[in-house]
């Protein structure tokens, strides 16, 4: 019998992501078996996927912590390991111009919900942590709470475009107000940025001229479902391998990016894709 990995998700809405993968694990398409489901807010249906097929789930109210933290004037108490500094010098998401108060209120707040999820979700209770729809950006305090082994990241997201382009909440909307011939979807592992990490599998699809945003939105969902449950047998099986790349551009400027080599089942790699 293959040994099959334990993989948690995160989710902020329907969930179709989620149901995919489950599916997946019930088939044995996958060697993995869901062990629980969370949630930033209680109304989040795809709980009740997890409640159908027996999954652990629970709710951490992302709202309610935020609301918490201004009614205290933004001296919400961080858990007793958060560093802001740290914290604040890795994350990869604001302006240079972004206002430091505002900032640091962020990251504040954003650790005491971050620090309810690690007690939800013990990072020894999974192999393999999936954000199917889960809508916040996480923080280094969560991610360096995962990642133990920086060689082995353990967070996936898929994103509704063809990464690089189109970061952010709206992918395929982007996608099809820049009028792209070709839209696509995005597996990518999680760094300190905005859908700024090592990708490890793309889909892509034909944008016609006489598609709709919603026809788009749909196709690119048929898209998610097949290639989320194919990255994470590429993890269950031991086959991404995450290596710092060193790049020469001309005039002898350089600069370095980690990618995602993918291993063939015989153990040399086949393929890679980056992020800066």
């Amino acid at each position: 019998m293959k040994k099959k990995i334990r993989v948690g998700a995160l989710i902020s809405g329907g969930g179709t992501n989620l149901q995919a993968i489950i599916d997946a694990s019930r088939t044995g398409a996958i060697d993995a078996d869901m062990v629980f489901v969370g949630a930033d807010n209680p109304a989040a249906k795809g709980l009740e996927r997890a409640r159908r097929h027996g999954i652990s789930e629970f709710v951490v109210d992302y709202a309610a912590v935020i609301r918490a933290s201004r009614q205290d004037g933004g001296k919400v108490r961080p858990p007793g390991d958060f560093q802001l500094e740290d914290v604040r010098a890795k994350q990869a998401i604001f302006p240079p111009s972004a206002d430091r108060k505002t900032v640091d209120a962020y990251l504040t707040s954003r650790a005491v919900a971050e620090a309810l999820l690690l007690k939800a979700m013990p990072p020894g209770s999974f192999d393999l942590l999936v954000l199917a729809g889960f809508m916040r950006n996480l923080t280094p305090y969560f991610i360096d709470r995962v990642n133990t082994d920086r060689a082995r990241p353990r967070i996936m997201n898929i994103h509704p475009a063809l990464l690089p382009a189109f970061p952010g909440t709206d992918g395929y909307g982007d996608t099809f107000r820049y009028g792209c011939k070709v839209a696509g979807c995005t597996v990518h592992f999680v760094d300190y940025g905005e859908d700024s990490g090592p990708i490890i599998g793309q889909r892509a699809f034909a944008v016609h001229e006489d598609d709709t945003l919603e026809a788009v939105r749909q196709r690119g969902l048929e898209q998610e479902w097949q290639l989320y449950p194919e990255c994470i047998q590429l993890f269950a099986q031991g086959r991404l391998k995450t290596e710092r790349m060193r790049y020469e551009r001309p005039g002898g400027r350089a600069y370095e990016r980690t990618i995602v080599k993918i291993r063939s089942e015989s153990g040399s790699s086949r393929s890679e894709a980056g992020s800066s």
